[in-house]
């Protein structure tokens, strides 16, 4: 009779919780002590009791929606406007900053539209192991292009800042383009190796060797790395006066710095410490972690309106395109016109006597 009574409390408490997770949207309900016969009854693996729950819910498909309703517009105005200023300078300046905005519409697209809305909120990752790991592969590819864009830059400024007469002989648009290119063909040639990136969420398993070698390396390549970069920079020379362009550079790097930190510091512990598929501290600080990292790809938008006037011209002049433009036809136009009528009328009046007399 009591084994009776445990396994209707256990059937009852295991219909609330799969009430409560309908839709796969996972709360924080603790399972219940199971023993193996219990298991085998309600035919549940031992990794799929132990797996760790989303507590944040519909928070990060909310977060990752509006980030991406915001982002993407406010990157293309930036790339239109920072376009029209490349064409109208001709500084390299402007190219490097393109490239930055360019890589972040592909972050935007490939890591939080295809991968944690389409995949993850949509089909709950359950799709092919090929396309699934393929998208992984083109999400750290866009993910170091995003961030390795902003190396040329740091290193232009620095050119700029100690060796001037040097900059202005190899800091050219010809130059920047073909920099950009060579940068974001090794970004897209160094996601490869993550094709065969673990996926935290759902591998159960003790981290590999092959684990610890791509951690390690992706690690150093969105993190360590650039960030030694960006901190021995336009930073060496203290002495001159930091302009506009190295305080913009200084802004994009520090915010960087800051917003991918803590992703940093929670794929080392997962690897180390404890795994995000059985610790759901660990996973809300991963999922945290990601939603802050991924700020980092909207933001730049606004240090430049903060920082450049010549930026926030070229935004005004993008938004108030339709009047500014019919007044210049207009004028140019009225002043034709003035000017046909003037010459029609030197031609009409008769030179005077004096005039006449005058020697070509």
């Amino acid at each position: 009779m009591t084994t009776k009574t445990q396994k209707h409390k256990l059937l009852k408490h295991f219909s609330v919780s799969a009430l409560f997770s309908r839709g796969r949207i996972k709360v924080m309900i603790d399972w219940p002590n199971v023993t193996v016969s219990g298991r085998q009854e309600l035919d549940l693996k031992p990794e799929e009791l132990q797996k760790s729950k989303c507590v944040l819910g519909f928070i990060p498909v909310v977060y990752y929606s509006v980030l991406l309703c915001v982002g993407v517009p406010v990157n293309i105005l930036t790339a239109v406007a920072l376009s029209r200023l490349a064409c109208r300078t001709k500084k390299a300046l402007y190219y490097y900053l393109l490239a930055v905005t360019g890589s972040d519409i592909l972050s935007q697209l490939f890591i939080i539209f295809v991968g944690f809305l389409l995949e993850t909120a949509v089909f709950h990752r359950d799709v092919p192991e090929l396309l699934l790991h393929s998208v992984s592969a083109a999400e750290f590819a866009a993910n170091h292009a995003s961030i390795w864009s902003t190396v040329p830059l740091t290193v232009d400024r620095y050119v700029a800042l100690c060796h001037p007469l040097l900059h202005r002989q190899i800091s050219y648009p010809a130059r920047a383009r073909k920099i950009i290119v060579a940068v974001l063909f090794l970004s897209l040639a160094s996601g490869v190796p993550f094709f065969w990136w673990s996926d935290m969420w759902r591998n159960s398993h003790p981290p590999t060797a092959l684990d610890t070698i791509l951690v390690w390396t992706h690690v150093t390549i969105i993190y360590f790395l650039p960030c030694s970069i960006f901190l021995h920079g336009p930073k060496l020379a203290p002495s001159r006066r930091l302009g506009k362009t190295t305080a913009m550079l200084l802004a994009i790097t520090s915010v960087f710095s800051v917003l991918w930190a803590p992703r940093t510091v929670v794929v080392i512990y997962h690897l180390y410490v404890s795994s995000v598929h059985s610790d759901w501290r660990v996973h809300l600080a991963y999922d945290l972690s990601n939603m802050l990292a991924m700020l980092n790809t909207a933001v730049n938008f606004f240090l430049y309106c903060f920082v450049s006037k010549a930026f926030r011209s070229a935004v005004r002049d993008i938004m108030l395109m339709p009047p500014q433009q019919q007044a210049p036809n207009n004028a140019s136009i009225s002043s034709l016109y003035s000017g046909n009528n003037k010459r029609s009328q030197r031609e009409s009046t008769p030179l005077s006597p004096h005039r006449a007399r005058k020697p070509l």
